[in-house]
């Protein structure tokens, strides 16, 4: 299994940016795939989690704000983020199961 993150940079208060998680070596469709996030000195924080069916949940803290989507064609989840704020600020990763990606990094700042 290996999942790889991108589309994290720095983007100013009430900006969007939208990830990617590119995942390869197993049959993706078949899984859920989930966003955490950890701000600097913070714990892993869950963000939201898509499922095989394509139903979605999300954190307090994103929803109404964020959108996960999933294209099983590409193997792809998405994050699209928007009305960013600098509590946003974080290292997402994405995971399925026990596997996790690098992470991209996201800076919510002016």
């Amino acid at each position: 299994v290996q999942l790889v993150e991108s589309g994290g940079g720095l983007v100013q208060p009430g900006g969007s940016l939208r990830l990617s998680c590119a995942a390869s070596g197993f049959t993706f469709s078949n899984y859920a795939v989930t966003w955490a996030r950890q701000a600097p000195g913070k714990g892993l924080e869950w963000v939201s989690t898509i499922v095989s069916a394509g139903n979605t949940s999300y954190s307090d803290s994103v929803k109404g704000r964020f959108i996960i989507s999933r294209d099983n064609a590409k193997n792809t989840v998405y994050l699209q983020m928007n009305s960013l704020k600098p509590e946003d600020t974080g290292t997402y990763y994405c995971a399925i199961g026990h596997s996790r990606g690098q992470g991209t990094q996201v800076t919510v700042s002016s």
